[in-house]
């Protein structure tokens, strides 16, 4: 991994996380996703946790540490996969990186009983107002969900019956969002899926829960 950028270390949780500005910073409160996830690691079907959107892989380590559940990861960006390995050597941990666009990261018939979502979120117009983070890590697209719709889509096609995706976006329009995509159920199975619960961390962000509908 290559690089004239200098390597920093950041704490989260209890994880010492090794980044550089080519990949987003890690945020402290994120830690909260990965927290929520292992709350409701009891009740979910047995399986990996699924990281998509895993950037230098903290938010699914977390978790991964949290639970003792497998784990696996993606991201289109290299740089990002080279940083979840070293993190996850780091961290005595295993993980399965997969370094592809998340809709090709994963076999049709991969099940997991938990899984975390982390898109970028920012609308493109946006992104100039964030000239520390890479492009590539924060542009949602036009109006920021574009990969929050593609995220959500992907964990749900991919969640064993009876399990959650803990999904973070950027206001409480994306949150109208993910419901609006959940009538559909976005799997074809048989039980539909339903926002659960809502967590707000505003102005930094939001978590989003969604499990199988009551």
């Amino acid at each position: 991994m290559a690089s004239d950028q200098t390597t920093e270390i950041a704490r989260f949780g209890d994880l010492d996380i090794a980044w550089d500005p080519r990949v987003l910073q890690p945020r402290a409160w994120t830690a909260a996703q990965s927290e929520w996830a292992a709350e409701l690691s009891p009740q979910c079907p047995d399986g990996p946790i699924l990281e998509l959107f895993c950037g230098a892989g903290q938010i699914g380590l977390l978790a991964a540490s949290l639970t003792g559940r497998p784990l696996v990861q993606a991201d289109l960006d290299p740089v990002a996969a080279a940083y979840v390995r070293r993190n996850a050597a780091a961290a005595g941990l295993t993980t399965d990186v997969r370094e592809a666009a998340v809709e090709q990261a994963l076999a049709p018939d991969e099940r997991f009983g938990l899984a975390v979502v982390d898109p970028p979120w920012v609308p493109t117009a946006r992104i100039g107002t964030f000239p520390e983070d890479p492009p590539l890590a924060i542009d949602g697209g036009a109006d920021g969900t574009d990969l929050v719709v593609l995220g959500v889509r992907v964990a749900l096609r991919h969640l064993s019956p009876g399990g959650n995706a803990v999904v973070q976006v950027g206001d409480p329009g994306q949150v109208e969002l993910i419901r609006s995509l959940l009538p559909e159920g976005g799997t074809g199975d048989a039980a539909p899926w339903a926002v659960l619960e809502v967590r707000d961390f505003m102005p930094r962000g939001m978590l989003v829960r969604v499990g199988p509908q009551p």
